[in-house]
């Protein structure tokens, strides 16, 4: 276990944190709440630039690494979603939609790895990722505004109406680079051919 891999788990530990902070009562929580998801994105930066600069690319961090990212950001909106009062109803229907294509595209790693393929991190999941890290930063800060900066309803709104775009966009980005990898790796629903284990 080297240190980018200890990157990448730390972000499911910090999940748990913010969890339990989102739901405390005490001075700041939500602030506090905020700073670490702000930590723990950070970390989805690092634990790749620390691979890469000391030679520790392994295939585990690979696979934690993306997985870790999804546990992160679909387990924040399921947070925030189940905030009593917060999120619109039909939020819900933009975290299934985020769900169900982070389990599909995990699911087609785990198909293209027995296949000896590598899927390839495509540009539009990283900015998917960066709307979604935006989103639920902005949300989080509302939070904040609201319960412990005593902002005004306008100031309040304003962000939250701001996250909230950011979270349909967010949506949109994610739906739309699962598209992009269901199309450039559709082969690899199909049987494999003899010898073509290695198919690129």
């Amino acid at each position: 276990m080297n240190l980018p891999n200890l990157l990448s788990l730390s972000r499911i530990a910090f999940l748990f944190v913010i969890a339990a902070l989102l739901f405390a009562e005490f001075p700041y929580a939500k602030l506090s709440a905020l700073v670490l998801f702000i930590i723990a994105a950070i970390t989805d930066w690092a634990d790749g630039w620390v691979a890469r600069r000391f030679n520790m690319i392994t295939d585990f961090g690979k696979l934690m690494d993306a997985l870790a990212d999804k546990v992160l950001m679909v387990g924040m909106f399921v947070i925030l979603i189940t905030i009593p009062g917060f999120m619109p109803r039909w939020s819900l229907f933009l975290v299934l939609l985020i769900i169900g294509r982070e389990f599909l595209i995990t699911g087609l790693r785990l198909v293209a790895a027995s296949r000896g393929v590598v899927l390839a991190a495509e540009k539009g999941g990283k900015i998917k990722t960066v709307f979604q890290i935006l989103a639920a930063s902005i949300l989080l800060l509302v939070l904040s505004l609201a319960q412990e900066m005593g902002a005004s309803k306008g100031v309040v709104d304003g962000f939250f109406w701001a996250g909230m775009g950011l979270f349909i966009i967010a949506t949109g980005l994610t739906v739309q680079s699962g598209g992009t990898y269901l199309v450039k790796y559709w082969f690899l629903f199909k049987p494999p051919e003899d010898g073509d284990k290695h198919v690129k």
